[in-house]
């Protein structure tokens, strides 16, 4: 059974009941956040960070063992969101045409996932505000920074640090970002640009966990989350640290 169907078969009036139970919670949200918890019009989830993570393991492993999506169940799914939206988790991705986050854990179903994506999956304001919103208004109690495998992003940053590439245009400043993760760990023993990629997504979560007031004290109160984790591209196989 694919993963969307088995998130199909423990919805009905568990979900239900289980979304109902969530709105104290996002009553809770909007009372510290007015503005912007009015924004996202409903309850929020009531799965908790390491319930979180938990799916996103077990929907990876789904995705090496039998990788497959119920496309029947979409238009399903399509109309019960429609009401409102209740994601789990928050990934924050690279662009990469080959890294698309509902997939690789497991077929993840319309709604469940809050994803921000850009080349190098970096934090800049935009990203950082949607990680805030996401916490804030819609509850959602994990964030997933995002590398993988054979990054470019990546890679021209270390073309910075070890051979002085210049990039044109507004492409310079989204690899100056991660510059400082490669310098970070230019010496270090291993593949240069295997290393930069984990230590800037190390790096990311934790400026998202503590440059964020909003994200830092969900984190500090134990309701959200922040860890780092780097997608293998051959494999498909994602490991979570940091």
């Amino acid at each position: 059974m694919c993963v969307v169907c088995d998130i199909q078969g423990r919805g009905g009036r568990r979900g239900f009941l289980r979304q109902a139970g969530a709105a104290a919670l996002g009553a809770v949200w909007a009372a510290s956040l007015p503005g912007v918890a009015a924004a996202s019009g409903g309850p929020t989830t009531s799965v908790t960070s390491n319930e979180a993570l938990a799916r996103l393991k077990l929907g990876n492993i789904r995705y090496l063992k039998n990788p497959e999506v119920c496309a029947m169940q979409l238009a399903q799914q399509r109309g019960q969101t429609s009401k409102g939206q209740t994601p789990w988790a928050t990934i924050v991705s690279c662009a990469d045409s080959r890294v698309t986050p509902e997939l690789l854990f497991g077929g993840v179903g319309i709604g469940e996932l809050f994803v921000a994506r850009n080349a190098g999956n970096m934090v800049d304001t935009a990203t950082m505000g949607t990680i805030e919103y996401g916490a804030s208004a819609l509850g959602i109690p994990l964030i997933v920074v995002l590398g993988h495998q054979k990054c470019g992003a990546v890679a021209a940053a270390c073309e910075v640090v070890e051979k002085g590439t210049k990039f044109p245009s507004y492409i310079a400043p989204m690899v100056e970002a991660i510059v400082p993760a490669a310098r970070a760990v230019v010496n270090k023993p291993g593949d240069f640009v295997e290393n930069v990629i984990r230590e800037s997504a190390v790096r990311t979560a934790r400026k998202i966990a503590t440059d964020s007031p909003i994200v830092a004290d969900l984190v500090a109160k134990k309701k959200v989350q922040v860890i780092a984790a780097r997608y293998d591209l051959q494999e498909g196989r994602v490991d979570f640290f940091g």
